[in-house]
């Protein structure tokens, strides 16, 4: 009895993991952000990364209110200038003569892979921030559904499935 039980477990996580490729989010789902700095200067290509803290900070308390993808753009276009603002608060503090400008619009973009994640290149919705001429590297990530707001350096996170837990009791029962 316990191995019809396992079997039938498997076969419906099998189902699950076929179900939920079938079903992945199309590109129109997706929202990627750029922040593109002004050159490939070290100094330059700094700054770019600590405007990318500042406003990934900015934007998570609205991200967190976003029921879905109509949400988010409209939380961007209300707030492209307070994007700009963050960015050039950071420019100027840090002594940089360029200012950033933020827009919202759909863009080709190619193939890019993020930790484990790859997005296929094609047109995608994006909120881009340019600093000075944005003619060096960019950062970028994945804002909808929020791939780059979810803390990746915390290291004592424990994932757990809950369909191996059942799996284990079935198998190893009650000891």
């Amino acid at each position: 009895m316990k191995k019809i039980l396992v079997i039938i477990c498997l076969v419906f996580t099998i189902g699950l993991v076929v179900f939920g490729v079938m079903n992945a989010p199309e590109k129109q789902e997706y929202i990627r952000i750029h922040i593109r700095a002004n050159s490939n200067s070290e100094i330059d290509q700094n700054v770019k990364y600590y405007i990318k803290d500042k406003v990934v900070s900015y934007l998570s308390p609205y991200v967190a209110q976003c029921q879905d993808k109509q949400d988010f753009i409209e939380i961007i276009n209300n707030n492209l200038t307070g994007i700009e603002q963050v960015a050039n608060a950071v420019l100027q503090e840090k002594g940089f003569n360029y200012k950033s400008k933020a827009s919202f619009r759909a863009e080709e973009f190619p193939t890019r892979s993020y930790d484990n994640f790859v997005l296929e290149s094609g047109i995608y919705d994006a909120l881009i921030l340019e600093l000075g001429s944005a003619e060096g590297d960019n950062w970028w990530c994945v804002v909808y559904p929020p791939l780059c707001f979810v803390d990746n350096n915390n290291q004592d996170v424990m994932y757990k499935s809950k369909i191996l837990e059942i799996l284990e009791l079935i198998i190893n029962g009650d000891k």
